[in-house]
């Protein structure tokens, strides 16, 4: 039988099993903390996904509560002027259109404060910043427990077309109306859609609906003015070809 010491030159060597023995009563491992649990539970998908929920509910509560609608009857602050009251304008356009407010509506508001040319250049900054800012929420607190969901036909397709041609896909919703501004965004951002392709679609995709809003707004006190009726047209002819185009790919996923 073997010792479970030997000597050599004086000195006491341990076996491999005694070794292992005393090392894991030396070193035991620690229990997973309370602190690292909630961690966890809290940074869940599905924790996230309910945080995402009660900020888009704040936010459209926060809206009914305030109205900031009124301003369009009321006027605009006259203490705001010039560049101030743009970027005010754009920032609250921005968080409107997070919380659901249509954007038809704050373009017309923005034509009708600022005039043409400014009033486009305020409520396509607040496009995009609203844009932006929803896209960003959506990938952070939503992606991770949305993304299993995705199991029917259509959603399937929907999320392939948005993950692999992204800018085009992109491009198509900012032109034609159809698909709801804020639709858009959680839609993209579930999907696999880079951010540098989804930002730059919705700055340009948006200017054509964006500028005709506008410039109706601005002339909405001279509604037989040219430029009101070529606005007016602007609006209606992409709504009635995306009706056109939403009708038949109906039909088409009907025959399938």
């Amino acid at each position: 039988m073997l010792d479970a010491t030997t000597r050599s030159g004086g000195t006491a060597t341990a076996s491999p099993r005694a070794a292992a023995t005393e090392l894991a009563v030396a070193v035991p491992v620690p229990p997973t903390s309370l602190g690292a649990r909630c961690t966890r539970v809290l940074l869940s998908p599905w924790s996230r996904l309910s945080l995402l929920v009660v900020l888009l509910a704040s936010a459209a509560g926060a809206v009914l509560l305030f109205q900031p609608q009124r301003m369009l009857a009321n006027g605009w602050p006259p203490q705001l002027g010039g560049a101030a009251a743009a970027m005010v304008f754009a920032a609250a356009y921005g968080l409107c259109t997070v919380a659901f407010v249509p954007r038809p509506l704050l373009n017309l508001g923005a034509g009708a404060l600022f005039g043409s040319q400014l009033g486009t250049g305020t409520a396509l900054a607040g496009t995009v910043l609203g844009a932006g800012v929803a896209f960003g929420l959506g990938r952070m607190l939503g992606q991770d427990a949305l993304r299993p969901l995705l199991r029917g036909r259509l959603l399937k397709a929907a999320d392939g077309q948005l993950s692999r041609h992204g800018f085009r896909s992109m491009m198509a919703a900012r032109l034609f109306p159809g698909v709801p501004f804020w639709a858009a965004n959680y839609c993209a951002a579930v999907s696999r859609m880079g951010w540098v392709p989804f930002v730059l679609a919705t700055a340009l995709g948006s200017v054509p609906n964006t500028a005709a809003y506008a410039v109706a707004g601005a002339r909405a006190s001279a509604p037989t003015s040219p430029a009101f009726l070529i606005a007016m047209a602007c609006i209606a002819v992409p709504a009635l070809v995306a009706a056109v185009v939403a009708w038949r790919k109906r039909h088409q996923l009907r025959g399938r």
